[in-house]
């Protein structure tokens, strides 16, 4: 059993892979400081919930935007797992050359996104990662990755306009009834609810326009579920692109 591990700054996504096939999910609040041993304990807790026996897992493949956790993991791997540990990386084989001034400036959930999204649509495309960050991405119709744009999550926003406005309150984000809102509630959801959706459509359509036509655009990650519906330019909502990214990484790599 394959376990896909990627690493957030705000959230761990991790998935099981059995005969290539996932067979579970689960999300974990990443802890910049967490050890191999608490990684063990939490990895193994999750898939005795799912059923799923630690004992067999023989591979990790890890996307971390924590640079950290990259050894703990690695840990985690050797010491409580026995099982081969595969960090993202500029030495890893993933398939796609990296069109870009310096790619090891690249993050690794950015270039496992493009790699999924490519081998889904197999031509010119766009992921869309709904984060701690908005990450779009570009593949070419070559496969190539070839650029992309990096804007701030919605979570992100949230936080940091109630810190700095006193009379706002947070609220949890949700689609809203209209976009012209009677209380401050609703002018809350109406303003990051359709403004991060015309955020998205808005560089969805100029990188379109410079990739070429024919372009699929793939979105993934937390807020994709809530801010997808409202964009006019997203064809696809995959939870598990990311995963599945992983996943095709790890076997170009065996």
């Amino acid at each position: 059993m394959l376990l896909a591990i990627d690493v957030g700054n705000t959230q761990t996504h991790v998935g099981a892979f059995a005969a290539g096939d996932l067979v579970g999910d689960w999300r974990l609040a990443t802890r910049a400081d967490a050890t191999a041993d608490e990684l063990a304990l939490a990895t193994g807790g999750s898939l005795r919930l799912r059923d799923l026996d630690p004992a067999a897992v023989d591979g990790l493949i890890v996307s971390t935007v924590v640079p950290r956790l990259g050894p703990e993991y690695e840990r985690l791997g050797a010491a409580h797992l026995g099982a081969r540990c595969l960090l993202v990386g500029p030495a890893a084989r993933t398939g796609m050359p990296i069109l870009i001034d310096n790619p090891h400036e690249l993050g690794s959930d950015r270039l496992v996104n493009a790699v999924s999204a490519f081998a889904k649509c197999g031509g010119r495309c766009l992921s869309v990662d709904f984060g701690t960050s908005i990450n779009v991405d570009a593949v070419s119709a070559e496969g190539e990755y070839v650029g992309g744009a990096i804007a701030p999550g919605l979570d992100v926003s949230i936080e940091a306009l109630s810190a700095r406005a006193a009379k706002l309150p947070r609220f949890q984000l949700q689609e809203p009834e209209r976009a012209i809102g009677r209380n401050t509630q609703a002018a809350l959801q109406s303003g990051f609810a359709f403004g991060f959706a015309a955020l998205v459509d808005g560089v969805v359509a100029r990188m379109s326009d410079e990739l070429g036509s024919g372009v699929r655009v793939i979105a993934t990650g937390g807020m994709a579920a809530t801010i997808a519906p409202l964009c006019g330019t997203i064809d696809e909502v995959d939870p598990h692109l990311t995963l599945t990214g992983l996943r095709l990484v790890w076997e170009r790599n065996r």
